[in-house]
């Protein structure tokens, strides 16, 4: 019989460490993530950088005791209602593991997590051709964010700084 287990991570637990290299390793090789592995300078610091950030919440899928998923949050706060909020920064299952309804149980912890937090709300971004991820968020009850119907949808933008 398999087996799904999902930790809340503890980054001084070499079995957590490795698994969170690993899965953020393939999600940002993969398409949906940047196209290509992490750097080594980045692997290298990923793990002391998630450490030492005070609002790094970071949940782990293990199925069969092999690393499967991952969710990378971070709180955050909401300005516009006071509270704290969580943002997920990182949703990745191994394609080996896809269609075992973990990214729903990930989801759910995420939710749950918020809630104990007593936060508002859960943010995520999402590349607009991730189909396959937009229905489980949907699933989910995420929707693309309308602060004001008039005014439209919320629309993410970013600008990369250099180091």
């Amino acid at each position: 019989m398999t087996q799904t287990e999902i930790f809340e991570a503890n980054l001084d637990l070499t079995l957590h460490s490795q698994a969170v290299l690993e899965l953020l390793n393939a999600y940002a090789a993969d398409p949906m993530g940047v196209g290509k592995p992490l750097t080594q300078d980045v692997l290298k610091e990923l793990i002391p950088g998630l450490q030492h950030h005070p609002t790094t919440i970071i949940f782990i899928a293990f199925h069969d005791n092999k690393a499967a998923g991952i969710v990378t949050c971070f709180k955050g706060f909401s300005t516009f209602q006071a509270r704290p909020m969580i943002n997920i920064s990182d949703f990745y299952l191994h394609p080996d593991y896809r269609g075992l309804k973990i990214g729903q149980r990930l989801l759910a912890i995420v939710e749950k997590k918020a809630i104990e937090l007593s936060c508002c709300k859960i943010t995520l971004e999402i590349q607009e051709n991730n189909i396959r991820a937009m229905q489980i968020y949907k699933a989910a009850g995420f929707n693309q964010d309308v602060h004001v119907k008039e005014v439209g949808r919320a629309v993410l933008f970013s600008k990369p700084l250099s180091k």
